[in-house]
């Protein structure tokens, strides 16, 4: 259904499209959310399918590229981060991976967080040791690193240990992802009987202590089931506001939960609000929600065997959705509908805090209405070292993360945060005249004075005008609570008490500003000084570098080294060696 300027309101699917259709023209029986929709329809779309599933994974992915309003959108820009184990090296390794999952190694997962992840990761660690360095440090290791000296690594780099040892320590690993821990301590159990009996006492003691840790594993996570890969879904609306909790069980551990608020247009009921979030949260094209074999709801679907179905063909394993649970599952989807109670509740109090600031910005700067937009710029670099300007938005929710935007500066003089400004803001308002987004209400500039008009130059340039130019001078003593306010086009500057609300709205703000371009900085950086200056020299390829880091054994000397000393390398040629000692030179 579109409206008259042809944006898509919303997208449907049914069984019978001549009746769905129908029924919206129907006076006295729609919903009050329909009875808004049908205002602003002016024109109907049909797309015909060949079955329920096919329709219902086509309104999944026109919900997410299209975001229409009068559908539930789940907003979640994060993929879930699994645990791989390369099991296909003579000695694996383990680590954290993000987004799709193409290589050939074994999964685990889907963790709701890197820090569950990592905790994870800390406890194999300290329990069973197996490598988790990346495969060029561990080719070019020729003795033990500090992991080794700390006894998390059995220093596989160096042969300390043999491939049939460390096989059996990556079993081990295996079998505890899978929460088979209880077999583990029993296989190693037996084992110390048996090491014990050969007098092999260091080799027992190893694993007591080995027991030992992985007891007190088992102690921590004590939210345990028997098995099971289950995500439990309960779905809450009242009306402060709608939140769908998800929880995540794999192989009868909880491995932790995360929070959605999905938006939604009118009051919709929980069956609603649930069988509009499942296929979004599973099925949209690109998703990287794992489907598990059985997904707990606090109340059952609309048209649940259709979204069943349509799980089962994209899995390609048995899916069951169900509702009446007992014994454990209860408890899961108790523990989940109170979670979701609870961070409803909490959200609901810190969107009235976040309006009540809004509120308090509107009075301070005397504005006659109230700013749903604003945006805010920073600049982070290292002594001119690959700067970063970021760009941070909120909206009357706050955050709007799918917004936020980082630019890379080039071509300036290094340290010039003033060019670097200049360049950052520009390129920004150039595409949102384009209609990349809308314009900002109010633009914050962390500086004073000379920042503002270099901001107010650079959009009117662009003849950009009615947005808000605040400039954020720190002062003096660059303590937070003491900066002063100036406003493009007013005189004076405005000094908020250090408890005025719409003091911390602002420094929330510039805080997350210069957040965001710190760690767009550091990443850039990272990636610059990762990289090799023989990298850069056109011609130059993996065996060139491999030949001249052997001829001479690294890269200073291979700095210090002439064309002609360059030209003795196998496979480089005299015009090549002057360029390459010119790239390394800037000559």
């Amino acid at each position: 259904m579109l409206d008259d300027n042809g944006r898509v309101l919303y997208v449907g699917k049914a069984k019978s499209l001549r009746s769905r259709v129908a029924s919206y023209f129907r006076a006295g029986s729609l919903s009050i959310k329909n009875v808004s929709l049908m205002q602003k329809v002016s024109d109907i779309q049909v797309t015909i399918t060949t079955s329920e599933t096919e329709a219902l994974l086509l309104e999944q992915n026109l919900i997410k590229s299209q975001k229409p309003p009068y559908n539930i959108l789940l907003r979640d820009d994060k993929s879930y981060p699994f645990i791989f184990l390369t099991t296909s090296d003579t000695y694996p390794a383990l680590g954290m991976h993000r987004g799709a999952r193409k290589r050939t190694v074994s999964y685990y997962g889907p963790f709701p967080s890197g820090l569950a992840v990592r905790q994870t990761l800390n406890l194999l660690q300290k329990s069973f040791r197996v490598r988790q360095c990346d495969d060029s440090y561990f080719r070019n290791r020729t003795r033990p690193c500090l992991q080794h000296q700390i006894q998390r690594c059995t220093a596989p780099c160096v042969q300390l240990i043999s491939e049939q040892d460390y096989a059996e320590d990556v079993r081990h690993t295996q079998m505890f992802l899978e929460g088979k821990s209880d077999e583990i301590i029993h296989e190693l159990q037996n084992e110390m009987d048996r090491a014990s009996e050969r007098l092999a006492f260091e080799r027992a003691a190893e694993l007591r202590d080995q027991l030992v840790h992985l007891r007190r594993i088992q102690e921590q996570q004590h939210i345990t089931g028997k098995v099971g890969d289950v995500d439990v879904i309960a779905g809450l609306v009242k009306p402060i506001g709608f939140c769908v909790q998800v929880l995540f069980v794999r192989d009868g551990r909880v491995l932790g939960s995360r929070t959605y608020y999905p938006k939604v247009s009118m009051l919709a009921s929980p069956e609603e609000l649930l069988s509009g979030f499942i296929p979004q949260f599973y099925l949209t094209e690109g998703s990287s929600h794992q489907i598990p074999k059985e997904i707990i709801t606090n109340v059952p679907l609309d048209q649940q065997e259709v979204i069943v179905e349509a799980l089962t063909i994209t899995s390609g394993q048995k899916v069951k959705v169900t509702q009446n649970v007992r014994g454990e599952r209860a408890h899961w989807l108790k523990l989940a509908i109170a979670n979701a109670d609870q961070n409803l509740l909490g959200h609901h109090a810190g969107k009235l805090d976040y309006h009540g600031r809004l509120l308090a910005l509107q009075e301070a700067l005397g504005l006659d209405f109230l700013p749903r937009r604003l945006e805010c710029f920073d600049i982070s670099h290292t002594s001119g070292e690959s700067t970063v300007a970021s760009c941070v938005v909120f909206d009357a929710n706050g955050p709007l993360n799918s917004d936020y935007r980082r630019f890379n500066i080039q071509n300036i003089k290094p340290g010039d945060d003033y060019a670097a400004m200049t360049q950052a803001i520009g390129r920004r308002y150039e595409r949102l005249k384009k209609g990349e987004a809308q314009l900002p209400d109010v633009l914050l500039i962390d500086g004073g004075k000379g920042q503002l008009r270099m901001a107010e130059d650079v959009l009117l340039s662009l003849d950009i005008d009615g947005v808000i130019l605040i400039g954020v001078a720190k002062g003096s003593t660059r303590k937070a609570g003491l900066e002063s306010l100036f406003v493009a086009g007013r005189s004076g500057e405005i000094v908020l008490p250090n408890d005025s609300a719409a003091l911390h709205l602002i420094q929330h703000i510039r805080d997350e500003a210069h957040r965001f371009a710190i760690s767009g900085h550091r990443q850039s950086r990272g990636k610059k000084r990762s990289t090799s200056v023989l990298e850069q020299i056109p011609g130059v390829g993996t065996k060139r570098r491999r030949e001249l880091l052997r001829f001479f054994g690294g890269l200073q000397e291979i700095m210090r080294a002439s064309p002609e000393e360059i030209a003795r390398v196998p496979s480089i040629s005299p015009s090549m060696a002057t360029e390459i000692y010119a790239s390394l030179h800037n000559e």
